[in-house]
Protein backbone atom coordinates (compact mmCIF):
# COMPACT_ATOMS: atom_id res chain seq x y z
CA UNK A 1 0.00 0.00 0.00
CA UNK A 2 1.50 3.34 -1.09
CA UNK A 3 1.89 5.94 1.69
CA UNK A 4 0.05 9.20 1.08
CA UNK A 5 2.38 12.14 0.52
CA UNK A 6 1.71 15.84 0.84
CA UNK A 7 2.98 18.54 -1.48
CA UNK A 8 4.14 21.99 -0.33
CA UNK A 9 5.31 25.00 -2.30
CA UNK A 10 8.26 26.97 -0.96
CA UNK A 11 9.17 30.55 -1.75
CA UNK A 12 12.92 30.87 -1.12
CA UNK A 13 15.57 33.48 -1.97
CA UNK A 14 17.91 33.01 -4.89
CA UNK A 15 20.74 30.57 -4.14
CA UNK A 16 18.90 28.88 -1.24
CA UNK A 17 18.07 25.82 -3.36
CA UNK A 18 21.79 25.21 -3.97
CA UNK A 19 22.54 25.71 -0.27
CA UNK A 20 19.90 23.17 0.71
CA UNK A 21 21.24 20.71 -1.83
CA UNK A 22 24.75 21.13 -0.40
CA UNK A 23 23.48 20.41 3.12
CA UNK A 24 21.64 17.32 1.85
CA UNK A 25 24.80 16.16 0.07
CA UNK A 26 26.89 16.64 3.23
CA UNK A 27 24.35 14.63 5.23
CA UNK A 28 24.19 11.92 2.53
CA UNK A 29 20.49 12.48 1.81
CA UNK A 30 19.92 11.59 -1.85
CA UNK A 31 17.15 10.78 -4.31
CA UNK A 32 18.99 8.54 -6.71
CA UNK A 33 22.29 10.26 -7.36
CA UNK A 34 21.06 13.79 -6.63
CA UNK A 35 20.85 15.49 -3.21
CA UNK A 36 17.24 15.53 -1.99
CA UNK A 37 15.81 18.71 -0.50
CA UNK A 38 12.57 16.86 0.27
CA UNK A 39 14.49 14.18 2.14
CA UNK A 40 16.39 16.89 4.05
CA UNK A 41 13.16 18.56 5.18
CA UNK A 42 11.72 15.22 6.30
CA UNK A 43 14.91 14.43 8.29
CA UNK A 44 14.76 17.83 10.01
CA UNK A 45 11.07 17.38 10.84
CA UNK A 46 11.81 13.95 12.35
CA UNK A 47 14.64 15.53 14.41
CA UNK A 48 17.30 13.33 12.89
CA UNK A 49 19.58 16.38 12.55
CA UNK A 50 20.07 19.58 14.53
CA UNK A 51 19.01 22.94 13.17
CA UNK A 52 20.77 26.16 14.15
CA UNK A 53 23.98 26.69 16.07
CA UNK A 54 25.50 23.38 17.17
CA UNK A 55 26.01 22.85 20.89
CA UNK A 56 29.68 22.95 21.88
CA UNK A 57 31.64 22.89 25.14
CA UNK A 58 33.51 25.98 26.32
CA UNK A 59 37.11 25.82 27.63
CA UNK A 60 36.07 25.32 31.26
CA UNK A 61 33.76 22.45 30.33
CA UNK A 62 36.44 20.86 28.15
CA UNK A 63 38.89 20.95 31.08
CA UNK A 64 36.29 19.39 33.40
CA UNK A 65 35.56 16.59 30.93
CA UNK A 66 39.28 15.93 30.46
CA UNK A 67 39.66 15.48 34.22
CA UNK A 68 36.62 13.18 34.30
CA UNK A 69 38.12 11.07 31.50
CA UNK A 70 41.38 10.68 33.43
CA UNK A 71 39.60 9.68 36.63
CA UNK A 72 37.38 7.17 34.83
CA UNK A 73 40.37 5.65 33.05
CA UNK A 74 42.44 5.39 36.22
CA UNK A 75 39.47 3.82 38.03
CA UNK A 76 39.03 1.12 35.40
CA UNK A 77 35.88 2.54 33.74
CA UNK A 78 37.37 2.35 30.25
CA UNK A 79 34.14 2.23 28.24
CA UNK A 80 32.72 5.22 30.09
CA UNK A 81 35.96 7.16 29.57
CA UNK A 82 35.90 6.41 25.86
CA UNK A 83 32.27 7.51 25.58
CA UNK A 84 33.17 10.85 27.18
CA UNK A 85 36.15 11.17 24.82
CA UNK A 86 33.89 10.66 21.81
CA UNK A 87 31.46 13.30 23.14
CA UNK A 88 34.36 15.72 23.62
CA UNK A 89 35.60 15.06 20.07
CA UNK A 90 32.14 15.73 18.66
CA UNK A 91 31.35 18.85 20.68
CA UNK A 92 34.60 20.20 22.01
CA UNK A 93 35.91 22.57 19.31
CA UNK A 94 39.36 21.29 20.31
CA UNK A 95 42.85 22.44 19.42
CA UNK A 96 44.60 19.99 17.03
CA UNK A 97 47.06 18.51 19.62
CA UNK A 98 44.27 17.69 22.08
CA UNK A 99 42.04 16.31 19.33
CA UNK A 100 44.86 14.04 18.15
CA UNK A 101 45.52 12.81 21.69
CA UNK A 102 41.83 12.01 22.23
CA UNK A 103 41.61 10.20 18.89
CA UNK A 104 44.54 8.00 19.91
CA UNK A 105 42.95 7.38 23.30
CA UNK A 106 39.61 6.37 21.79
CA UNK A 107 41.21 4.05 19.24
CA UNK A 108 43.41 2.41 21.89
CA UNK A 109 41.59 -0.35 23.75
CA UNK A 110 43.39 0.14 27.06
CA UNK A 111 43.07 -2.26 29.97
CA UNK A 112 41.63 -1.18 33.29
CA UNK A 113 44.98 -1.33 35.07
CA UNK A 114 43.62 -0.15 38.38
CA UNK A 115 41.14 -3.01 38.55
CA UNK A 116 43.92 -5.52 37.86
CA UNK A 117 46.42 -4.15 40.38
CA UNK A 118 43.74 -3.90 43.07
CA UNK A 119 42.96 -7.59 42.54
CA UNK A 120 46.65 -8.53 42.75
CA UNK A 121 47.03 -6.42 45.88
CA UNK A 122 44.04 -8.12 47.47
CA UNK A 123 45.50 -11.55 46.65
CA UNK A 124 48.98 -10.40 47.78
CA UNK A 125 50.46 -11.67 44.55
CA UNK A 126 53.68 -10.17 43.12
CA UNK A 127 53.79 -9.25 39.44
CA UNK A 128 56.00 -8.00 36.63
CA UNK A 129 55.07 -4.58 35.29
CA UNK A 130 56.04 -3.03 31.94
CA UNK A 131 56.07 0.76 32.04
CA UNK A 132 56.93 3.68 29.75
CA UNK A 133 58.27 6.72 31.60
CA UNK A 134 57.93 10.39 30.62
CA UNK A 135 61.09 10.14 28.48
CA UNK A 136 59.67 7.29 26.41
CA UNK A 137 61.92 4.67 28.01
CA UNK A 138 60.46 1.21 28.58
CA UNK A 139 61.13 -0.17 32.06
CA UNK A 140 60.30 -3.50 33.69
CA UNK A 141 59.65 -3.76 37.43
CA UNK A 142 59.32 -6.77 39.72
CA UNK A 143 56.60 -5.58 42.08
CA UNK A 144 56.40 -7.00 45.61
CA UNK A 145 53.92 -4.46 46.96
CA UNK A 146 51.55 -1.86 45.50
CA UNK A 147 48.90 0.65 46.50
CA UNK A 148 46.87 3.23 44.59
CA UNK A 149 47.06 6.84 45.78
CA UNK A 150 45.44 10.10 44.72
CA UNK A 151 47.76 13.05 44.13
CA UNK A 152 46.96 16.38 42.47
CA UNK A 153 43.75 15.44 40.66
CA UNK A 154 44.62 11.92 39.46
CA UNK A 155 45.36 8.39 40.65
CA UNK A 156 48.88 6.94 40.77
CA UNK A 157 50.28 3.50 41.51
CA UNK A 158 52.89 3.33 44.28
CA UNK A 159 55.04 0.18 44.12
CA UNK A 160 57.93 -1.43 45.96
CA UNK A 161 60.12 -3.09 43.33
CA UNK A 162 63.38 -5.05 43.26
CA UNK A 163 64.99 -2.95 40.53
CA UNK A 164 67.15 0.07 41.38
CA UNK A 165 69.17 0.66 38.18
CA UNK A 166 66.75 3.25 36.76
CA UNK A 167 67.30 5.61 39.72
CA UNK A 168 69.92 8.16 38.74
CA UNK A 169 69.50 10.32 41.87
CA UNK A 170 70.67 8.37 44.93
CA UNK A 171 70.13 11.19 47.46
CA UNK A 172 67.42 9.06 49.07
CA UNK A 173 68.84 5.54 49.43
CA UNK A 174 66.12 4.75 51.97
CA UNK A 175 63.49 5.08 49.21
CA UNK A 176 65.36 3.58 46.27
CA UNK A 177 62.90 0.68 45.89
CA UNK A 178 59.81 2.94 45.77
CA UNK A 179 58.25 4.14 42.52
CA UNK A 180 55.23 6.32 41.80
CA UNK A 181 53.75 5.43 38.40
CA UNK A 182 51.04 6.87 36.22
CA UNK A 183 48.36 4.28 35.52
CA UNK A 184 47.96 5.38 31.89
CA UNK A 185 51.64 4.65 31.18
CA UNK A 186 51.44 1.01 32.22
CA UNK A 187 51.91 -1.24 29.19
CA UNK A 188 51.52 -4.68 30.72
CA UNK A 189 51.12 -6.67 33.94
CA UNK A 190 52.08 -10.33 34.38
CA UNK A 191 51.39 -12.09 37.72
CA UNK A 192 54.27 -14.13 39.14
CA UNK A 193 54.99 -16.50 41.99
CA UNK A 194 56.88 -15.25 45.01
CA UNK A 195 56.62 -13.42 48.33
CA UNK A 196 54.46 -10.34 48.84
CA UNK A 197 56.11 -7.58 50.87
CA UNK A 198 53.98 -7.22 53.99
CA UNK A 199 55.92 -4.17 55.23
CA UNK A 200 54.62 -2.16 52.28
CA UNK A 201 56.56 0.80 50.91
CA UNK A 202 59.73 2.21 52.41
CA UNK A 203 59.28 5.47 54.32
CA UNK A 204 61.32 8.44 55.43
CA UNK A 205 60.34 10.26 58.64
CA UNK A 206 59.98 13.98 58.11
CA UNK A 207 59.77 16.81 60.67
CA UNK A 208 57.79 19.91 59.65
CA UNK A 209 57.16 23.24 61.37
CA UNK A 210 54.08 25.24 60.31
CA UNK A 211 54.01 28.91 61.23
CA UNK A 212 51.73 31.97 61.18
CA UNK A 213 48.40 31.28 59.46
CA UNK A 214 49.21 27.62 58.80
CA UNK A 215 49.24 26.85 62.53
CA UNK A 216 45.44 26.69 62.41
CA UNK A 217 44.91 26.24 58.66
CA UNK A 218 46.96 23.05 58.26
CA UNK A 219 44.82 19.98 57.52
CA UNK A 220 46.29 16.71 58.93
CA UNK A 221 47.28 13.96 56.49
CA UNK A 222 46.73 10.23 56.88
CA UNK A 223 50.49 9.63 57.02
CA UNK A 224 51.09 12.14 59.85
CA UNK A 225 52.66 10.33 62.80
CA UNK A 226 52.23 13.20 65.27
CA UNK A 227 50.74 16.67 65.23
CA UNK A 228 51.02 19.17 68.09
CA UNK A 229 51.15 22.91 68.67
CA UNK A 230 54.12 24.16 70.68
CA UNK A 231 54.03 27.89 71.28
CA UNK A 232 53.64 29.65 67.92
CA UNK A 233 54.61 26.59 65.86
CA UNK A 234 52.68 23.55 64.75
CA UNK A 235 55.04 20.55 64.78
CA UNK A 236 54.15 17.69 62.45
CA UNK A 237 55.99 14.40 61.99
CA UNK A 238 55.10 12.65 58.77
CA UNK A 239 56.11 9.50 56.91
CA UNK A 240 56.75 10.00 53.18
CA UNK A 241 57.41 7.39 50.49
CA UNK A 242 58.28 9.88 47.73
CA UNK A 243 59.86 13.35 48.29
CA UNK A 244 58.51 14.62 44.95
CA UNK A 245 55.02 15.33 46.28
CA UNK A 246 56.36 16.71 49.55
CA UNK A 247 58.49 19.34 47.76
CA UNK A 248 55.51 20.52 45.72
CA UNK A 249 53.42 20.81 48.86
CA UNK A 250 56.04 22.70 50.88
CA UNK A 251 56.72 25.19 48.07
CA UNK A 252 53.01 26.04 47.99
CA UNK A 253 53.11 27.03 51.66
CA UNK A 254 56.00 29.45 51.08
CA UNK A 255 57.52 30.80 54.30
CA UNK A 256 54.76 29.31 56.45
CA UNK A 257 56.29 25.82 56.38
CA UNK A 258 59.83 24.71 57.21
CA UNK A 259 61.32 21.24 56.80
CA UNK A 260 63.36 20.75 59.95
CA UNK A 261 64.80 17.35 59.05
CA UNK A 262 66.10 15.14 57.50
CA UNK A 263 68.90 17.06 55.86
CA UNK A 264 68.59 15.37 52.43
CA UNK A 265 65.01 16.66 52.11
CA UNK A 266 66.07 20.12 53.26
CA UNK A 267 68.82 20.09 50.62
CA UNK A 268 66.35 19.08 47.91
CA UNK A 269 64.03 21.98 48.75
CA UNK A 270 66.98 24.36 49.00
CA UNK A 271 68.10 23.35 45.49
CA UNK A 272 64.60 23.87 44.11
CA UNK A 273 64.46 27.34 45.65
CA UNK A 274 67.83 28.24 44.11
CA UNK A 275 66.57 27.22 40.66
CA UNK A 276 63.38 29.22 41.18
CA UNK A 277 65.34 32.25 42.36
CA UNK A 278 67.66 32.07 39.33
CA UNK A 279 64.68 32.32 36.98
CA UNK A 280 63.85 35.77 38.39
CA UNK A 281 67.32 37.33 38.47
Amino acid sequence: MTRKKETITLSIPSGTKEQLEEIARRLSIFWGKSPSISGLLVAIAQQQFEVGTSFTFDLTQVAALQQAIKLLTDSGYIVEAQNLSVLLLERGNLAPPLRQALLQQVSHNAEGWRVQVEQLRQNRQPFHLLYTNSQGEELTYTVRYCEVCFEEKRFYLNIWCEETEDIKDTNFPELIHNRCLRLDRIKGIVPMNGQWRHKGLDYLELYLHFQRGMVKAYEPRVNDVSDEIVGDVRQVVRQISNPFWLVREVLRYGGDCVVVSPENVRSLIRDQLKILYAHYL
